[in-house]
């Protein structure tokens, strides 16, 4: 694997080589003294054109962690912002002697670009494109739901799974803004890969062209995807407010009442089955797509999702940047 750009270019054994690291880094977090010294001497950009809190951060404290010296690079208040292209960036950054670079851009493939374009020699990791791809978001749900769905090798109950356990069989539906979702694509790519049934519910003013052709099921009523499908776990997607408003709006008539059809409230909680989890990517709109009540619930897993990324951010860069013969 020289880089990581998208959901749908692991295959199976790529991706559980990814998860039962993440699973080894997780464990090495437990420990009295938390850093480790698999990437000393490694510098890693975090190249961010878009704001972000949670991605940034959880790059950061993962290459910290491995040890590795970590230079943020925001759009805003650099040359970005004075016009300066993504190749002027990249050859900047190259000169630095970065030896991998994080990327988040408004641009749908520009992570793709920056890899292939011949501008810079390094892994280059995606932290989101435009409404493509999102895949270290995807194995970090893919991580937790491994964690609590009870099945072949995976153990429920939080505890880590056996190496080289799929969700083969386990059934997801995922909620929400599917049209606007860089997480939705990278995760029915990944779920799909690693054997489990996709559900996509949204109204159709918010699904792609085309998703007819994903590897997935679509519904537009949530309540009879959720008794057809009787889901292990249910991902409730941010309605990306910010990007619908540039498009002119006109997606759903009310908050309310999209809160009524596609919201995860007090009476669809209690439909879900006993063992369902709840993930959400985050940030979360409460009390549009999901309430308080079911976003604290004890089977609510979003807080866990963040901790989990950072171990899958970890095995991400230790894979595509230590040494072979590396030990943990």
């Amino acid at each position: 694997m020289r880089h990581l750009l998208n959901a749908a270019d692991l295959c199976l054994a790529e991706a559980l080589e990814i998860l039962d690291t993440a699973e080894v880094m997780a464990a090495t977090q437990s420990r009295s003294v938390k850093k480790l010294p698999t990437l000393r001497g490694k510098t890693v950009v975090n190249l961010f054109f878009e704001d972000s809190t949670r991605t940034r951060l959880s790059f950061e404290a993962a290459a910290k962690r491995l040890s590795a010296d970590v230079i943020n690079f925001s759009a805003k208040g650099s040359s970005l912002s004075k016009g300066e292209s993504l190749k002027d960036t990249a050859l900047t950054l190259q000169a630095m002697g970065a030896d991998a670079v994080i990327v988040r851009h408004s641009a749908s493939g520009a992570a793709h670009r920056l890899a292939y374009a011949g501008w810079i020699d390094v892994p280059v990791l995606n932290a989101g494109d435009g409404t493509h791809q999102h895949p270290t978001q995807a194995l970090l749900d893919a991580m937790t739901m491994r964690r609590h769905i009870a099945g072949p090798g995976r153990p429920g109950g939080g505890q880590a799974p056996e190496r080289g356990a799929t969700l083969e069989g386990a059934r997801v539906v995922i909620v929400g803004d599917i049209l606007h979702s860089r997480v939705a694509r990278s995760n029915v790519d990944l779920l799909h890969t690693l054997g489990a049934e996709v559900t996509l519910v949204a109204p159709p003013t918010l699904l792609p062209m085309g998703v007819e052709n994903w590897p997935c099921r679509v519904s537009f009523d949530l309540d009879e995807a959720i008794a057809t499908a009787r889901p292990n776990a249910v991902m409730m997607l941010r309605v990306q407010r910010e990007r619908m408003s540039s498009a002119g709006g006109g997606f759903f008539p009310s908050p309310e009442e999209y809160h009524r059809e596609y919201g995860l409230g007090t009476n669809r909680l209690a439909a879900l089955p006993a063992d369902c989890q709840i993930l959400h990517p985050g940030p979360m709109n409460r009390g549009l797509e999901i309430s308080a009540e079911a976003a604290d619930h004890a089977r609510s897993r979003i807080v866990e999702q963040v901790a989990n990324g950072v171990a899958v951010r970890m095995a991400a860069l230790y894979l595509l940047l230590a040494s072979e013969g590396t030990e943990l």
